[in-house]
């Protein structure tokens, strides 16, 4: 953006800390948002955390239902929080001059926020489309529903700009909340790694002598763990040595294999830990993640830094980073270990095949997979909403 636009002061309103990275998978991705808006758009202050009671009532109203009624309330996504919000936000934006609001998955923040500032919303999803499609959003009190479809209306009406992570989002502000197209827009995310490796060094990077397939995830359920174990097995069958590496939890004890190595956690955080995490995005040769729910998948465009192909299953936003024979491919939901193996077993045999999808991994995250290619994305955006 032109020197004028750089000028203009950027409110970043979200309810929670983004100090608290390690209690919280959002905050680095929201620390990195912030960053690019600094660098792209404007001076950006932070309006927020925002602590209040009507949290701690909130949880109690959702452990009440659990043990009464054996419902879910959604405890962060209510009336009674989005109000208070609304409140302490209206009050600390009054103290300053803002050009504009963004809010990251901000629907509680800004649905009751009353303000003239144009306020830009992103999300990766819309409620609706986590109802029933995360075990957290599932078998939820009839309250809640009712509590979360009209959060997201008010918000989606009240944004002047709506940022999308993928057209399946989109699909949903679009179809299911009646948004004005115009509003919405599909800009794909970043990757939170503060130094990616230099291109020529993934560009070096070759196949392993046994098959190294990396899987990474706090939930081995939910993001597929079962089928990973069975394309392991498979491959073998198809005559492929490989091991599989499961980081981020623990798998339940039926899934042990001798070539199966678990690396329960690592803080990106602490150094070491991440140097490590990178370490196994480097040297492993094909990142695989079968998820069963995904708004998104930002851990693929993750992979993709290091040139690594992903290899997951269509659901959610996921085909927005993944893109098939660019940077992995993208399996239809219901398939299973033998299906994911033959995919695999056909590349790692294939030399020059491979060689060619490791550099189309990484060109997609050099061209569309940045904080860089969203900042200025979004810096276009903006201006064109302020007139400028």
């Amino acid at each position: 953006m032109n020197g004028e636009a750089k000028r203009i002061n950027i409110a970043f309103l979200t309810a929670f800390d983004l100090e608290d990275i390690q209690a919280w998978s959002w905050a680095g991705t929201f620390y990195f948002m912030a960053q690019a808006l600094e660098k792209y758009c404007g001076e950006v202050s932070h309006i927020g955390p925002i602590n209040c009671w009507e949290q701690v009532a909130a949880r109690v109203i959702r452990k009440g239902s659990s043990l009464l009624l054996k419902k879910n309330y959604v405890s962060y996504h209510n009336f009674l929080v989005a109000r208070k919000y609304a409140k302490v936000a209206a009050r600390r934006l009054a103290r300053g001059t803002f050009d504009v609001i963004f809010t990251p998955v901000g629907e509680p923040e800004i649905a009751f926020l009353k303000t003239d500032i144009p306020i830009v919303l992103f999300e990766d999803a819309t409620y609706g489309q986590l109802m029933n499609y995360y075990p957290a959003y599932s078998n939820l009190l009839k309250r809640s529903i009712y509590e979360l479809n009209t959060l997201e209306e008010l918000a989606l009406k009240k944004a002047s700009l709506v940022l999308c992570s993928s057209e399946w989002a989109a699909r949903s502000a679009l179809e299911d909340y009646h948004t004005e197209k115009r509003k919405v827009h599909v800009l794909p995310q970043g990757t939170n790694i503060e130094h990616p490796p230099a291109r020529e060094e993934v560009w070096r990077k070759r196949k392993s002598d046994r098959c190294r397939l990396l899987f990474v995830g706090v939930d081995w359920q939910r993001k597929g763990g079962e089928i990973a174990f069975e394309t392991l097995l498979r491959l073998e069958e198809l005559g492929i040595q490989a091991e599989l590496i499961v980081c981020g939890c623990v798998p339940p004890p039926q899934f042990s294999h001798e070539r199966m190595m678990v690396i329960p956690y690592l803080y990106k955080s602490d150094e070491k830990q991440r140097e490590q995490l990178e370490q196994l995005y480097m040297t492993s040769d094909f990142f695989l993640l079968p998820t069963r729910s995904e708004s998104y998948g930002m851990v693929f465009a993750e992979a993709s830094a290091f040139g690594l192909p992903s290899i997951t299953s269509d659901t959610g936003g996921v085909s927005e980073v993944v893109r098939n024979g660019e940077n992995g491919f993208v399996l239809a939901y219901h398939a299973r270990g033998a299906e994911y193996a033959k995919v695999i077993a056909d590349i790692y045999r294939d030399d020059q095949r491979y060689k060619e999808l490791v550099r189309s991994s990484r060109a997609a995250f050099d061209t569309r997979l940045t904080w860089d290619s969203w900042g200025m994305a979004v810096a276009d955006l903006i201006a064109q909403l302020l007139g400028r």
